[in-house]
């Protein structure tokens, strides 16, 4: 077995332990990369059976059109359940306030939204596309992320796993958070996309875009919920997306990588992570995603 037969073992491994330990499984699917290796990855574990959870989806409304797109595309294809609750309403139904400023982010927002979600249909496990190398506090994170029954996470109250043996043991109301492909890379995503021949959204890949330069040099795209002002710099460049978020929040990165081959020579070089590049969110302290994930952010 190479590297990625390796990988792609441990996390068929482990989503066969979601089926086999929790009652109320799902599977968290934004139509990123990650998600989409996480379907592909479900597919090899379950076939020629159905999926033994639906996939569910937070819309914040703040979404790419192409990776909706691709959502639509995906689930039709594969013929599986797909769960979708709106921010939208959620804000609506909590009477909350939306965001404001020049990038107004639903992204403390959502975690309502996926909270509502796992009450309404008794979720006691939910999957996802984090990885330890995207961001610092997800790096706390074990395989099998406890989570109480408000939603919150504590990193000092998770539990051991030894010899790959993961524990899915919870009290009435508590919930997991499991990650398949924790311990993969960007690039072994990228590597493992390429082997197995997975189309993705073509956001991902080089095409022209107008952005807006923000003060630290990003490239934010273009579109109806950011404020312009008649001071702000607009540029038409070559971009492609390294994770997908909202609009709102997620920078483009110049590329003319219009291959998968040459979005791994791309990877290989840089020396920022792909959240660190583009993600404006995890911009806002030194702690902004630990204190979401605190919070019930996934």
């Amino acid at each position: 077995m190479d590297y990625l037969d390796q990988l792609e073992a441990e996390a068929i491994y482990i989503l066969r332990e979601v089926a086999g330990q929790f009652d109320r499984p799902a599977l968290l699917f934004s139509g990123g990369k990650d998600s989409i290796c996480l379907v592909h990855l479900a597919l090899k574990a379950f076939r020629p059976g159905k999926f033994p959870f639906p996939l569910v989806h937070v819309d914040t409304g703040h979404n790419f059109q192409e990776v909706l797109n691709y959502r639509d595309q995906i689930v039709s294809e594969i013929g599986e359940k797909l769960i979708i609750r709106k921010v939208e309403d959620t804000i609506i139904q909590r009477n909350l306030q939306d965001g404001k400023g020049k990038f107004p982010s639903r992204n403390v927002l959502q975690t309502y939204t996926l909270l509502d979600v796992i009450e309404e249909f008794e979720f006691d496990a939910c999957i996802g596309g984090a990885r330890r190398d995207e961001e610092k506090a997800r790096a706390k994170e074990r395989i099998f992320s406890v989570r109480d029954e408000f939603g919150q996470w504590d990193p000092k109250k998770q539990r051991p796993e030894i010899w790959d043996i993961y524990n899915g043991r919870v009290d009435k109301g508590e919930n997991v958070r499991v990650f398949p492909i924790s311990n993969w890379t960007e690039l072994d995503v990228w590597n493992y996309i390429k082997r197995e021949k997975i189309e993705l959204p073509s956001i991902y890949f080089t095409h022209k875009r107008d952005c807006l330069i923000t003060e630290n040099g990003q490239l934010m795209n273009i579109n109806q919920f950011i404020q312009l002002d008649e001071n702000d710099t607009i540029v038409t460049r070559n971009v492609r997306y390294r994770t997908v978020g909202d609009m709102t929040c997620t920078a483009a990165v110049e590329s003319v990588a219009s291959s998968v081959d040459e979005i791994i020579d791309e990877i290989t070089e840089t020396k920022i992570s792909e959240r660190g590049a583009t993600r404006m969110d995890d911009r806002a302290s030194e702690a902004a995603m630990e204190d979401r994930k605190k919070n019930g952010y996934f």
